[in-house]
């Protein structure tokens, strides 16, 4: 994970004692190189450590010669670590030096420093270099996050509470809690995510949709917090998808989610929702301290792509709306074009829908 999240910015520092492109190495020498020049520059590893074990596994994959490059290569770079002479980009191009520094795409950087100005990228760039916490939900249909909490310390993954989310706790390692995933006690969620159910608010008793619902974790943290009584119907366009769900909330003991596989924009259904949420697919730039290798596959082409796709799924969602019903949209995306120019958008074209303050997320981290 690591060496995916800092490729660029390792390739760049290893390219520079080459003398033919890296990528005109093979796989395994290229890997190899990568895994050296991280655990010198970022991991601040032993250089006979670090060189060592990349030049063992460049020779027991492929052969002397290369690994006898391997070994020429990371010993110029141990000693430009060790001298603290590792040089920085200077292409002239600010957005450029900062995406390779930080290992992101220059075309991203660009669009945050536009926007937020060369401090607040770079601390955009840095968090989203650091190797990521998980996020434990309660479900409190089973254990109070008071029990969770104890039981978390008992199995010494020292848990914290979460700052915005009473039932969530952040911990280090996750495996030693994966027992208590299994048995339904609690769920992988990050904070942000289970603000949303927040802003959705579901009461016991009424019926919820989720219209893009996949991998059913809102859905499901929505079932809790109704205290397993109404209705909340899952729809995603993956059967697959919509199974995961299902026993994922049988094994929460959430009944009341009903998921359904089905092309939100051509579902038709009679019934009316009290709340309907629309988490919906998007370039996820917003989550790429999680998703290490999501970086590298976007492009600027895909958020046009992305944005008619949201616009559809969001007046299909405001169909199933009852009247004095609440509709809740919401991505892990940065992008204005995304988020409130989607809103924007769909309130110029739907005048029967205003906007309805956001009282169950902390104020905080509200906007106006």
């Amino acid at each position: 994970a690591g060496v995916t999240r800092w490729r660029r910015w390792l390739d760049w520092s290893v390219s520079r004692h080459l003398r033919q492109p890296l990528a005109s190495l093979n796989a395994p020498l290229r890997q190899a190189l990568r895994l050296g020049a991280f655990e010198l520059i970022v991991e601040g590893r032993p250089p006979h450590a670090a060189v060592g074990e990349a030049v063992g596994v460049t020779r027991t994959l492929l052969h002397k010669g290369a690994a006898g490059l391997a070994n020429a290569v990371l010993r110029k770079l141990a000693r430009e670590v060790g001298e603290d002479r590792l040089p920085r980009p200077s292409t002239g191009d600010a957005a450029e030096d900062l995406a390779i520094e930080w290992s992101h795409p220059t075309w991203l950087v660009r669009r945050w420093l536009d926007r937020w100005g060369a401090k607040e990228t770079k601390a955009l760039l840095a968090f989203n270099n650091e190797v990521p916490r998980y996020t434990l939900r309660s479900n409190t249909l089973r254990v109070s996050p008071e029990q969770l909490m104890e039981r978390l310390q008992q199995l010494g993954t020292d848990p914290e509470p979460c700052r915005w989310a009473p039932e969530a706790f952040r911990v280090v390692r996750l495996a030693p809690a994966l027992g208590l995933v299994s048995e339904g006690a609690c769920a992988v969620q990050d904070e942000a995510a289970l603000l949303v159910v927040h802003a959705l608010d579901p009461q016991p008793g009424e019926a919820v949709l989720d219209g893009a619902a996949a991998p059913g974790g809102k859905a499901i943290a929505a079932a809790e917090r109704m205290q397993n009584q109404g209705r909340v119907v899952a729809v995603d366009v993956h059967a697959g998808k919509t199974d995961l769900i299902w026993r994922a909330s049988q094994a929460h003991g959430a009944t009341i989610v009903a998921p359904v596989a089905a092309d939100l924009r051509e579902w038709e259904t009679d019934e009316p929702f009290d709340r309907v949420l629309l988490d919906a697919p998007c370039s996820g730039t917003g989550v790429l301290a999680k998703r290490a290798d999501l970086r590298w596959n976007r492009t600027p082409e895909e958020m046009g792509a992305l944005a008619v796709l949201q616009r559809d799924l969001l007046a299909a969602a405001a169909a199933h709306v009852r009247p004095g019903g609440v509709l809740v949209y919401s991505t892990c995306s940065l992008e204005p074009e995304e988020n409130e120019g989607q809103v924007e958008a769909f309130l110029a074209g739907h005048p029967e829908f205003s906007r309805e303050p956001v009282t169950t997320v902390p104020e905080a981290l509200r906007t106006p």
